[in-house]
């Protein structure tokens, strides 16, 4: 008899299936906090502001990511599901037409005759695979049996906030010109493990990945810095 999933199963099964909002949700955080940070940073001698303005933009940043997630991964389940309840429909209306499409295709993908008429009395024994096979082939979309998406969303907050507090929280801690050096390294460190997850994730060169994501938020941090500069002026 299987004893049903652990907490802990759960949690990392729901964490693999989420592991593309994670690390965009971090990317996103600390971007755009470091932008934010040293942009106020550099206009400013009083950690206090530093640490309102980046712990708020965080908290703001982070529940826009979690509601955008929510909603960019609701709607396309609901549009995938409405899609394959259409395929069934019209499968179940028109299996001759359905048949002949079907060995149609394999042929053309190299099947000889027996091969494609074995193949199509397959898919014809399993509608539901058959109805699965129409949604990709014909569709591009593919049904979807992971996590809710409330999951993906509760990941998307948690790794968005936990990024963001990353170039913050050296103004917690330190004076402020110690807390600049300080958030600098952290943040350049924390993009650099970002990019190499990204590099890990994507099968690219991790070191072209650790230098785009370390740009990017270099970028950021400059754009903050320069905008900070000029308002003060």
């Amino acid at each position: 008899m299987s004893s049903a999933p652990s907490v802990v199963q759960r949690l990392r099964s729901s964490l693999v299936a989420s592991i593309g909002d994670v690390a965009f949700g971090m990317e996103d955080g600390a971007v755009s906090i470091a932008g934010l940070v040293f942009g106020v940073a550099a206009s400013t001698q009083d950690s206090k502001i530093v640490v309102l303005a980046g712990a708020t933009g965080a908290i703001a940043g982070a529940v826009s990511m979690m509601a955008g997630t929510y909603l960019d991964v609701h709607s396309e389940r609901s549009r995938t599901t409405a899609v394959l309840e259409r395929a069934r429909r019209d499968l179940a209306a028109d299996p001759l037409g359905t048949r002949e499409r079907l060995l149609a295709r394999f042929r053309m993908a190299g099947f000889t005759e027996e091969e494609a008429e074995s193949a199509t009395a397959a898919f014809e024994r399993n509608p539901e695979a058959l109805a699965d096979h129409v949604l990709a082939f014909e569709t591009g979309l593919t049904r979807t049996a992971g996590d809710a998406p409330w999951s993906h969303a509760i990941w998307m907050f948690v790794a968005d906030l936990f990024a963001a507090g990353v170039p913050v929280l050296p103004f917690v801690l330190f004076g402020i010109d110690t807390a600049r050096l300080v958030s600098l390294v952290v943040t350049g460190g924390l993009m650099a493990l970002l990019g190499i997850a990204r590099g890990l994730i994507g099968h690219e060169p991790v070191w072209r990945t650790a230098l785009q994501t370390m740009g990017i938020a270099g970028a950021a941090a400059l754009a903050g810095v320069v905008i900070g500069r000029l308002v003060t002026a």
